[in-house]
């Protein structure tokens, strides 16, 4: 039997060469595989998805997509068109912050600060407070905002709603950046009732503003005026003590007193210090006197008398001498100028005596009045002394009177500035510009509404693909499958729809020599999968020239992956090629070969692990191709692990003698014991699963229990994959097409 592409191409070509089928050249000894299967399957480093695999994603989930962002934005447009319409109304308001709060006193004057920011944000607060939206919604009856739906409490009564702070549903405060204006908007399903809304808001919080002014000012006078009959009566009394004190001095002004009692201290110093310098003076003249010099004497007050007195002496004595001289001692003449000399003695004599107490007088009095001046001084001082002790008390009363007085007068002042300011509604905020009725609605925006819901669908579509992709944990993909496993992928086997995912092989007695049954779609599916089983077969037996593989174990890890359809096809494959080739169907639990080949499942290997019988007698030839042979299973157990004890590798190694490749259909490997045993007993154990059903978790689970067995995993064979898995499969399309061309050729 030759294969069908063979039978193609002898078709197509009208002088046909004959080609011989190609056998692998295998030696009879049976290689055993002792190296671990840790050395060849590796982790592999991780990798950076390429960009290729997103747009390929994305053009496989192309449709979904579609279907998506259309049905969502439709969606959209039909709930925007259905939605209310719904207006708003905005009113502008300026805040000067240059105009003064006050027409009087410092508010008049009141510096620029720079709070602006601090200043429009509590603006901005104080709009959307309960006592300016109070009177607006009590006037035109607007809807509250709804209460949430998560609250813990009951119901509200609707006394409690009324006494709750409101927030009104629809309203919306902004401000400009760099600006010092308030935007008020309000939304209603009413346009009129918007601007009349809104209008309303911005006068209420004019009102509010100015009340709360007013009410400030008004209690600032009142406390100002209870602390005002406190401030008269400490005035009143600070200012009798302090006329009490200055009837007690007899003075109005102490200080005063002080002054012209401190200029006649200095009289009276100076006049004691003169009187001490005089004393001192006719002291020394007094004792000069007293001593009797004449030269002291002429020095006091009368000296000039005494001194003409002395000259008129000293002639008359020398007259005296001269009379003496010339007429002698007993003339007449003589006796005339004794008596003269004798005379002025006496009278100088009389004058110093005067002298000498005149002296004496003036020493007295002026010693007297030094200690008269001294006594005044004394008592000035003491005078002082008493005044200026007086006069700290005085200071202090007065100073406190003083101060009672100007407190009390800057207090009457500040009642009358804030009385008069309380009255003055400033401009400082305004209404720059009221809202007019709309003409158009905000809400709904139908395109913004569409175009939204078109990007928003194409974000949640393509976000939705990704997390898909990354939670998808199947094995789809050769690439994936090395990066996340660290072991290669042998082959791809396309799935083929027209069989439900369960493809047989040709029944005996078939006309055609395919591998694999025909169908409908002809060349389309069958040839895909005829190539892959081929060229699994290739990279299975070829690619190892150090190591002849001559027996093989088919395996997975969960029931349904298609082991057994690969087994079966890669031992007619071989087989087709000229090599002989047995077929044992080791899944003693549910053994499925021996329909695949339409023969009878008589004893088999259970039977001969029993020992009802030999290998040789126990082994079918396939009617299917001549060098294949076939093992069935036996009748179905439960306990076959029991019955192999260590027997497979005598049992391989016996076959081994009469076949150049033995493949064995062996269980799966996750919850069974049997598969364990063949898989150390065999040469390669090729792991097969499902693309886009296992998951790689169950995958690792078998490779990390052959590892620890130290058994030869060949690689991964993913089956039923198709070209929505991965775009690695994209080439799978083009075997229909080629064999398509081939047979309308």
């Amino acid at each position: 039997m030759v294969s069908s592409n063979q039978e193609v191409l002898a078709k197509s070509d009208p002088s046909p060469v004959p080609v011989k089928p190609r056998a692998l050249e295998l030696t009879m000894d049976a290689v055993r595989m002792t190296a671990p299967a840790a050395e060849r399957i590796q982790p592999a480093a991780e990798t950076v998805v390429p960009l290729a695999h997103y747009l390929w994603l994305f053009r496989r989930n192309g449709l979904r997509i579609a279907l998506w962002v259309i049905g969502a934005t439709l969606a959209a447009l039909a709930v925007s068109m259905q939605m209310t319409p719904v207006y708003e109304a905005t009113v502008t308001i300026d805040v000067d912050r240059q105009t003064p709060t006050g027409v009087i006193g410092q508010e008049s004057n009141r510096a620029l600060t720079n709070d602006s920011d601090q200043f429009l944000a509590t603006q901005v607060k104080m709009l959307q407070s309960d006592s300016v939206l109070r009177p607006v919604v009590e006037r035109f009856h607007l809807p509250l905002r709804k209460p949430s739906r998560f609250r813990l409490v009951g119901k509200y009564t609707q006394e409690q709603q009324n006494a709750a702070p409101m927030a009104l549903e629809g309203l919306k405060v902004s401000r400009p950046p760099n600006t010092y204006l308030m935007l008020v908007s309000y939304r209603s399903t009413d346009p009129k009732l918007a601007s009349e809304t809104v209008n309303a808001i911005a006068h209420s919080y004019l009102d509010h503003t100015y009340n709360i002014r007013f009410q400030s000012s008004a209690g600032l006078s009142r406390f100002m005026e209870k602390q005002l009959e406190e401030l008269r009566a400490k005035m009143e009394s600070s200012s009798s003590a302090l006329a009490k004190f200055e009837r007690d001095l007899n003075v109005i002004n102490p200080e005063d007193k002080t002054n012209i009692i401190s200029a006649r201290l200095l009289q009276i110093n100076q006049e004691f210090t003169a009187a001490q310098a005089d004393r001192v003076k006719k002291e020394a003249a007094w004792r000069s006197v007293e001593g009797g010099s004449t030269a002291a004497a002429q020095v006091s007050s009368q000296g000039e008398t005494m001194r003409k007195l002395d000259e008129r002496l000293s002639e008359a004595r020398q007259k005296l001498s001269e009379v003496q001289a010339h007429y002698g001692a007993n003339h007449p003449e003589h006796r005339r100028s004794q008596a003269q000399v004798t005379e002025l003695e006496r009278q100088l004599s009389l004058l110093n005596t005067n002298i000498q107490q005149g002296v004496n007088v003036e020493y007295e009095q002026a010693l007297n009045r030094e200690r008269m001046l001294g006594r005044q001084v004394q008592d000035a001082k003491t005078e002082l002394d008493q005044l200026n002790s007086r006069s700290f008390d005085y200071l202090n009363l007065r100073r406190e009177a003083e101060a009672d007085k100007k407190l009390y007068e800057e207090l009457v002042r500040k009642i009358k500035e804030a009385g008069i300011n309380s009255s003055f509604q400033n401009s400082a905020i305004r209404i720059a510009d009221l809202a007019r009725t709309p003409l158009e609605p905000v809400s709904p925006n139908l395109l913004l509404n569409t175009l939204l819901a078109f990007i928003i669908s194409i974000v949640i579509a393509f976000v939705g693909a990704l997390a898909f992709d990354a939670l998808d944990n199947t094995l789809r993909d050769p690439e994936q499958v090395k990066n996340s496993l660290g072991i290669e992928v042998l082959g791809s086997l396309p799935e083929v729809k027209s069989w439900r995912h369960a493809i047989g092989l040709a029944k005996v007695g078939d006309a055609t020599d395919a591998l694999v049954k025909s169908s409908v779609d002809g060349y389309k599916t069958l040839g895909g999968y005829e190539e892959a089983i081929r060229t699994l077969r290739n990279a299975i037996l070829l690619t190892n020239f150090d190591r002849n593989f001559r027996s093989l174990l088919v395996t997975s890890a969960q029931p349904a992956e298609g082991k057994s359809t690969v087994a079966a096809h890669l031992a007619l494959t071989h087989a087709l090629q000229g090599s002989k080739t047995l077929l044992i169907d080791g899944d003693m639990r549910k053994p499925s070969v021996h329909r695949r080949f339409g023969i009878e499942n008589n004893l088999g290997l259970g039977g001969y692990l029993q020992g009802k019988g030999e290998l040789s007698d126990l082994i079918q030839p396939s009617m299917a191709c001549g060098n294949l042979s076939i093992l069935t299973a036996g009748s179905p157990t439960r306990r076959p692990d029991d019955w192999l004890q260590g027997r497979m590798d005598k049992i391989v190694e016996e076959l081994l003698e009469d076949y150049q490749l033995v493949i064995l259909d062996a269980p799966p490997l996750l919850g069974f014991a049997e598969p364990l045993e063949m898989a150390i007993s065999v040469d390669g154990v090729i792991v097969v699963a499902r693309a886009g059903s296992t998951s790689r978790k169950q995958v690792a689970s078998v490779l990390e229990m052959l590892t620890r067995l130290r058994a030869n995993v060949l690689g991964l064979v993913l089956n039923q994959v198709n070209k929505s898995m991965s775009d690695s499969y994209s080439y799978f399309g083009y075997y229909g097409k080629y064999y398509a061309d081939k047979e309308r050729t």
